[in-house]
């Protein structure tokens, strides 16, 4: 029964594209924002982002009010973010570039100017596959880690995408690409990954006054070979727009342990999702 669900997703996504593809940048994000709205919450769970919101309110000073459009805007995104999948291309060879503001250009430079591997980390924000995409094109040699889609079909093509217009080195999340990343390091290339899903292999560390599975990929990295650690968000403005915000990056005391430096990047993450909680991957069920 799953090959044939995923068949039909599988289907329904192809027809998407084509549409897409014929109305242009703009109004493809447009429909796709009515279509996340109408459908999205036949394929994702209202009820955890309202549980998500519910958690986050019970720890942050900072309320999330507001709630049902909090709910449409989440899958308002989710819609835009399919329709963008088309257009990365675009994107990437800079016809589309001009609705994409980068801050913190200034540090892409320095790292690569030096010639330095960092650890970019970051979390789902709108459409994130861009951040990746504009790190590399800025010129760092870069592997960015991903997680398969579970639809068989359908990540066949997002993995083609990914890596002809997002990063050309894909790292598979898990134990089978572990090798492959500590080649990548050796290589002196930077890594770019999300720590904000739920992972088995990861350590329950606070998120939100919460434990959560978190992964630990980052602060192993840091402890290893020593390398900063560079925060980077992406927000959607204007419906077609983005800021990209490249951070600072962090250099950890030596002391810090794994926990410590983990606990650190979830409590960026947190104020990150806080900015514009509707930008983050709501439907996420964070902490089961």
């Amino acid at each position: 029964m799953k090959i044939i669900k995923y068949f039909f997703q599988f289907s329904i996504v192809l027809i998407l594209f084509f549409l897409f593809r014929i109305l242009g940048y703009k109004n493809a994000s447009n429909l796709g924002s009515k279509i996340g709205k109408v459908f999205g919450k036949l394929i994702r769970s209202e009820k955890i982002i309202l549980k998500n919101i519910s958690y986050i309110n019970e720890y942050s000073q900072t309320r999330i009010d507001n709630t049902d459009k909090i709910v449409d805007d989440v899958f308002s995104n989710y819609g835009r973010i399919l329709s963008d999948y088309v257009y990365l291309n675009k994107f990437r060879s800079g016809s589309l570039k001009k609705y994409v503001n980068i801050e913190g250009n200034n540090f892409l430079e320095e790292i690569k100017s030096k010639n330095k591997k960092v650890v970019f980390v970051s979390g789902h924000f709108n459409n994130f596959e861009l951040m990746a995409m504009f790190i590399e094109a800025s010129g760092i040699e870069l592997a960015a880690i991903y997680r398969p889609l579970n639809n068989i079909f359908l990540n066949k093509i997002m993995e083609n995408i990914r890596l002809k217009h997002i990063c050309k080195n894909q790292i598979k999340k898990g134990k089978s690409g572990t090798r492959e990343l500590l080649n990548s390091l050796k290589k002196n290339f930077s890594v770019a990954l999300m720590i904000d899903q739920r992972v088995s292999e990861g350590i329950g560390c606070d998120f939100f006054g919460m434990p959560a599975f978190t992964t630990t990929i980052p602060a192993q990295i840091v402890k290893k070979y020593g390398c900063e650690i560079v925060p980077v968000h992406i927000e959607r403005y204007e419906d077609i727009k983005f800021k990209l915000t490249i951070n600072k990056p962090i250099k950890f005391d030596e002391n810090l342990n794994i926990g410590d430096i983990t606990l650190e990047l979830n409590k960026i993450l947190e104020k990150m999702i806080l900015k514009n909680p509707s930008q983050w991957i709501l439907t996420h069920n964070r902490w089961k």
